[in-house]
């Protein structure tokens, strides 16, 4: 007897697990891979599994595929992150089932991803990912599903940064005759950073005694004469872009250190000078006001206060009218018979300094007390 070959149509499998598709139910969790049936569902777009491509920049992942008369079930789309830790699990970050997009489940793309075509029933499950980011970097992969074909197929995106703020300085003394460092930095930029130095004004050649250190973006200058000087132009360069910046060497002849140092000891020291002399001043005239002070105010204790000569005189002359209007008639020729000698005249009060010639006689101040006395 022969033996028949038993074919499944699809009208057979209806009642399976298969066809119960609900939207509720389009999970990772919930969804049936089906190894042992026939994988009629092809996936064209094998060209390319690796893509490189700038920060800020766009990318389609192409996912094209064909179908068969066999893949009669609803139509499954989905694209997939793998981390690079195998320990995670998958996230699915975008999604075509049941006539629908989902594309809501993987925040760090959330409005910067769609799909190429807006029907992708027409053979074309490819991704756009916009304003790329550093952290998009990883492994995706699309799934195709139409029972009974399911296909799959891994992509490599790598998001570099392109150089920037590159910016370029001098190291060491600019004189004839020494060695000088050109040095160039990004502070942004991607791995590997080459750098390349050229001059731009004057020969467009490099000095023949220069070394250039590519991965460091250092360039030295040997023995540096006058020739060397010029503007010099450094370009920083990776894979997904280019920067560059320029720097101005002047190399100039030896400065004379003897003579600067010389002048500069020798300004040291007239300025010192200078400083005492003032302190010198200022500490004399501080003292020649403190003495005038001193002396304008010092009082002598073993000198008496000098006594007045109109006050002296007049006391005298008074009490001896007290005693005279005191005396009688009788005592009168007594008290006229007084030597007048006794009477006190500025001679008794002028400092021997002062010249006698001046003072009153004797006879005139006699008389004046005899006048006073008849009175």
């Amino acid at each position: 007897m022969c033996c028949r070959k038993v074919v499944l149509l699809p009208h057979l499998l209806r009642g399976s697990k298969i066809w119960k598709y609900k939207p509720s139910d389009l999970r990772p969790s919930s969804r049936v891979d089906y190894p042992g049936l026939t994988r009629s569902l092809t996936i064209t777009s094998v060209d390319q599994s690796m893509f490189e491509k700038a920060q800020g920049e766009k990318v389609t992942l192409p996912c094209t595929f064909e179908l068969s008369e066999e893949d009669i079930g609803p139509l499954d789309i989905e694209w997939v992150l793998i981390p690079a830790d195998n320990q995670k699990k998958e996230e699915i970050i975008i999604m075509y089932a049941v006539d629908r997009v989902y594309n809501h489940y993987y925040a760090g793309l959330t409005g910067r991803m769609q799909f190429t075509n807006l029907d992708p029933r027409s053979g074309d499950g490819s991704l756009d990912i916009l304003n790329l980011k550093a952290s998009d970097t990883g492994t995706y992969q699309c799934k195709v599903k139409k029972a009974p074909g399911v296909q799959s197929k891994k992509m490599q995106l790598t998001v570099l940064v392109k150089p920037a703020r590159t910016k370029c300085s001098i190291e060491g003394s600019q004189e004839i005759g020494k060695d000088v460092t050109l040095k160039c930095v990004s502070q942004e930029g991607s791995p590997l950073l080459s750098y390349d130095w050229r001059r731009v004004s004057g020969t467009q050649n490099l000095p023949a005694t220069s070394v250039l250190n590519k991965n460091t973006g250092e360039l030295l200058l040997k023995n540096a004469s006058r020739e060397y000087s010029g503007t010099y132009n450094c370009v920083a360069t990776n894979r997904v872009g280019t920067d560059e910046c320029s720097v101005q060497l002047n190399v100039t002849p030896p400065v004379n250190t003897a003579g600067i140092i010389t002048g500069a000891i020798i300004g040291t020291l007239l300025g010192l000078s200078v400083l005492c002399s003032i302190i010198f001043c200022f500490c004399k005239k501080h003292r020649e006001k403190k003495y005038e002070k001193e002396v304008h105010h010092d009082i002598r204790e073993d000198v008496p206060p000098p006594k007045s000569r109109s006050s002296t005189a007049r006391s005298y002359i008074g009490s001896n009218r007290s005693s005279l209007g005191s005396m009688s008639p009788s005592n009168m020729e007594g008290y006229t018979k007084t030597p007048y000698s006794q009477v006190p005249s500025e001679d008794f009060e002028r400092a021997p300094a002062q010249n006698p010639a001046f003072a009153p006689s004797k006879y005139d101040i006699a008389h004046k007390i005899g006048d006073i006395t008849v009175v």
